[in-house]
């Protein structure tokens, strides 16, 4: 798959790029991500990209012609490679919130054009024209689309084959349809006693079958606290046993017991 970035500040990728377990993806190729410093298409001196906007009011915007042109010499050099047709996607506070569902339908896809924006936001014109999808990381704005970008390239990397230590390690992670969509467990290690607080006896039982109800009553127990719309998907999806409606209606009848 290939990603194609389009960005004001193109060095803010290169540390990103070759740091952590997911910088096998892109060294390898399994994703793979090509850098497009939006200057290089703009005009003048000053390689202008934004401008004030009409009605008045603060901050500034970017132009659509820069953008435009970006975007059809990727798509150029995109067909010459080979490269598949890809949607072209945005990061905007207004776009859908990116979650795991999401992410593994883009670690199986082609990849995609990603659009960092800056300043007040992008020219609605090339918006209207040219994007095909809007992403959002949550809540909250930043000031650019860079780090909605990295998160989203760190997440597809991650799931692709070889990239992490352990190929099951991603079906542990929170979300994951393998745990039900529940949040994850708390894990423990070495030494079995730090600063006085020891690890859960069960974990060292050697008791398997233990330890795995275990887990699965602290991710329950986690995921009601603070997540319980994920309980809620659950139980409609029909993925909670007797066992865990059992575990959970005890757990609202004494919700200061430990799990």
């Amino acid at each position: 798959m290939r990603f194609d970035v389009v960005t004001l500040f193109p060095e803010l990728f290169a540390p990103f790029l070759i740091s952590g377990v997911t910088r096998r993806a892109y060294e390898t190729g399994l994703v793979d991500v090509k850098l497009w410093n939006l200057r290089d298409f703009a005009e003048g001196n000053y390689r202008r990209v934004d401008d004030r906007p009409f009605g008045g009011g603060p901050g500034m915007v970017m132009m659509a012609e820069p953008l435009a042109r970006c975007l059809e010499h990727l798509k150029a050099d995109r067909l010459a490679c080979g490269a598949a047709e890809v949607p072209t996607v945005l990061f905007s506070p207004i776009g859908q919130t990116l979650n795991h569902a999401s992410v593994e339908r883009w670690s199986a896809g082609s990849g995609a054009v990603l659009i960092c924006g800056r300043y007040e936001g992008l020219d609605q014109r090339f918006i209207d024209r040219h994007v095909d999808q809007q992403i959002s990381l949550g809540d909250f704005v930043l000031s650019g689309g860079e780090l909605a970008a990295m998160a989203l390239l760190d997440a597809v990397a991650r799931l692709q084959p070889g990239v992490l230590n352990d190929e099951g390690s991603h079906q542990m992670d929170s979300f994951n349809p393998a745990l039900d969509g529940l949040l994850d467990c708390p894990h423990y290690t070495r030494p079995e006693a730090w600063r006085g607080e020891p690890v859960p006896a069960i974990l060292m039982s050697g008791n398997h079958a233990h330890i795995e109800r275990w887990r699965r009553d602290q991710r329950l127990a986690l995921t009601q606290r603070q997540r319980p719309e994920l309980v809620r998907q659950a139980r409609r999806a029909g993925q909670l046993s007797a066992t865990d409606e059992a575990f959970l209606a005890d757990l609202v009848e004494n919700p200061e017991q430990d799990a």
